[in-house]
């Protein structure tokens, strides 16, 4: 156990374990030792001097500085007390054994409370290993220098090696190799970058050695913005843990004053009718009193709980921004999505390929003898016809046919001519191809049939005739419709989805997913309006889901805000109160399960803390509970009450 204890424990705790194993051996020594007082007294000061000195300590600081009523004036005044009757009663009425007891069985609830807070911490330790130390600056002449990353300006080049943290959010210049994503994203699957993709600071480069344009400074950074979430998260506070401070700000002076009075005034109260008092009776009574009434299971679980919750998210790529909004999240039944790149991906692709009727025959006689299917054929055209456009639908065409066989070949391109509002039009393999909307076709005189699907259809015709359509959309992110069913698995009344887009794009991904309403072609105020209207009709709490920068006026105004990190604008990650660091929607139900598991945990432990302590209480006051007891309703109670908190640790591996 030690060989273990040495591996978990800091150097402080060990120091507290040596402690508490030296006077158990004393205490277990002293008991055979047959002395008298004083030097009874004085043998007994030895364990409890080294048990004891931090909180008698920390009892006179307090007193000092005015904040009298805490936990170790409480257990100084009781412990102090008896041994100060084990002196005067000679061991008749408390004493000695009892005094150092309960200051040891005290010590030992506390080093297993610090334990557990150093376990729950662990999950953010872990983070705050993507704080990078340094950066790999490269000079104009090509030389590389290590600098503070602070000191990386925006557009600058620095070096990654295998190894080493990225510092800084930037562009891959030049290099490609894969880059570890687990402690933002809690996904273990490295990411694969090359160039010209964006990278993320606090991943690390695990192969390859890659030249990033910084794009950021370090304090603006992924990696210095979450240790500071991280870091700031205990600064707001939940209602329960607010309930606790002030509840222990009054409970503590007022046992404290009645255990004052049930010293003081039974006895006089007797004294005065007469009946034979024994005044050390109900000096115990009182000691025994304020040993149970140490609030210690409620101030140290309660937070602990919630310290647990949110490292537990952290763990999952789920970052919480305050036990608040932990709290406010297990009571949400209403959520509200933004689509476009919160429910879908945010970029075109190709999803429909419909050759006319007739297109089959002569469909490859441009392609150069290639032979083809009839729907690669079309793709063929589009892309060719479409190479030199900009436009994110043109590229979508041109993916889509490079996935299909191979890139387009700009020496079969010629005569390209792009009609505003229209399209475009080119020769191809000697073939003429217009590639647009329905204008276009009727410009060329062609009856098209009318697309009302999802999605923007792309029109083409080969030599005068009509060949086809292809239809562009956003694609549906995987997951997204699992996500949906979590949720309502979850106990989310109502799935809402708003969007900018068409109402038909916007009722197909709806139909899709399972939404059960959904809005469509609204500017940014209108989803606030939408979510406001949400808020007064149903009298649930709202979570909104979105990532975009328009986002965040509404992200605000909801209950609980939760934005799309991976892709997320900066806007909308610093108005959310939770941050889904991989863009996994699926996270959403397993955020929730967190935050319900946090706060039933929490509220067993006030319900069992407080009843165990009144019940206690009350036992002591009247002479049926003696210190043994009061022990186990201080320290016992706290160490029950901190093993159920660190559940708040524990996410089952199955769970999304």
């Amino acid at each position: 156990m030690a060989a273990q204890a040495g591996t978990i424990m800091t150097k402080k705790q060990k120091k507290t374990l040596y402690r508490i194993l030296v006077t158990a051996v004393l205490l277990i020594l002293w008991h055979f030792v047959p002395l008298q007082n004083p030097w009874r007294l004085f043998l007994y000061l030895i364990p409890y001097g080294i048990i004891g000195w931090d909180v008698l300590r920390k009892a006179v600081l307090g007193i000092k500085n005015g904040q009298v009523f805490d936990e170790n004036f409480l257990m100084a005044v009781a412990t102090v007390g008896a041994m100060v009757l084990g002196f005067f009663t000679d061991g008749e009425e408390g004493g000695y054994l009892e005094g150092v007891a309960v200051m040891l069985f005290y010590q030992i609830g506390e080093l297993f409370q610090s334990v557990a807070v150093g376990k729950s911490r662990k999950s953010i330790t872990d983070l705050m290993d993507i704080r990078p130390d340094y950066a790999n600056l490269v000079g104009e002449d090509g030389e590389t220098e290590t600098v503070d990353p602070d000191d990386v300006e925006i557009g600058s080049l620095i070096l990654i090696k295998p190894g080493e943290k990225i510092p800084i959010d930037g562009i891959v210049v030049s290099g490609s190799g894969s880059v570890n994503t687990v402690a933002l994203t809690g996904e273990s699957v490295p990411r694969s970058v090359h160039e010209g993709d964006e990278v993320i600071s606090g991943c690390i480069s695990e192969n390859g050695l890659l030249k990033i344009r910084t794009t950021k400074e370090f304090g603006e950074s992924t990696a210095s913005k979450i240790l500071d979430l991280v870091e700031n998260s205990s600064l707001k506070k939940s209602r329960s843990e607010d309930f606790i401070s002030k509840f222990a700000r009054y409970y503590t002076p007022a046992v404290c004053f009645s255990a004052l009075a049930l010293a003081v005034l039974p006895p006089v109260i007797l004294a005065l009718s007469g009946r034979e008092v024994s005044v050390w009776t109900w000096v115990i009574r009182a000691l025994t009193f304020l040993v149970i009434s140490c609030p210690c299971a409620l101030v140290i679980s309660i937070p602990l709980s919630f310290f647990g919750g949110i490292g537990a998210a952290s763990s999952r790529g789920i970052l919480v921004k305050g036990s608040n909004y932990l709290e406010t999240l297990s009571k949400v039944r209403v959520c509200v999505f933004d689509k476009t790149g919160t429910l879908t991906e945010g970029v075109f692709a190709v999803t429909e390929v419909t050759p006319a009727d007739g297109f089959a025959e002569g469909a490859d006689a441009g392609t150069g003898g290639k032979s083809m299917s009839p729907e690669t054929a079309l793709l063929y055209y589009a892309a060719h016809a479409e190479l030199y456009s900009t436009h994110p639908i043109a590229g979508s065409i041109r993916e889509a046919y490079a996935q299909r066989a191979e890139a387009p070949d700009p020496s079969l391109v010629t005569d390209v001519t792009e009609i505003s509002g229209h399209g475009v039009t080119a020769g191809v393999g000697g073939r003429n191809v217009a590639a647009g909307n329905r204008k276009l076709m009727k410009r060329l005189g062609l009856e098209v049939p009318e697309y009302d699907g999802a999605g923007t259809a792309v029109y083409l015709a080969v030599d005068g005739s009509y060949a086809g359509r292809i239809v562009i959309s956003d694609r549906v992110k995987e997951g997204a419709a699992q996500a949906i069913r979590g949720l309502k698995a979850a106990g989310i009344r109502q799935t809402v989805m708003l969007t900018g887009d068409r109402m038909q794009a916007a009722e197909h991904v709806a139909k899709d997913l399972g939404v059960d309403s959904w809005y469509a072609e609204l500017l940014p105020a209108d989803k606030v309006t939408k979510v406001e209207e949400l808020l007064t009709k149903t009298g649930d709490r709202v979570a909104f889901v979105g990532d975009g920068i328009n986002d965040a006026p509404v992200l605000s105004r909801a209950d609980v805000g939760i934005a799309m990190g991976g892709l997320g604008s900066d806007a909308a990650i610093e108005a959310a109160d939770v941050v889904l660091m991989d863009d996994d929607p699926r996270k959403i139900a397993l955020a929730m399960y967190i935050s319900r598991k946090c706060l039933r945990i929490v509220f067993e432990n006030i319900v069992f803390a407080i009843g165990v302590k009144f019940l206690c209480l009350i036992l002591g006051a009247l002479g049926i509970a003696n210190m043994w007891v009061a022990v186990f309703a201080d320290v016992g109670v706290m160490v029950i009450a901190v093993l159920n908190a660190i559940r708040c640790l524990k996410v089952p591996s199955g769970t999304q």
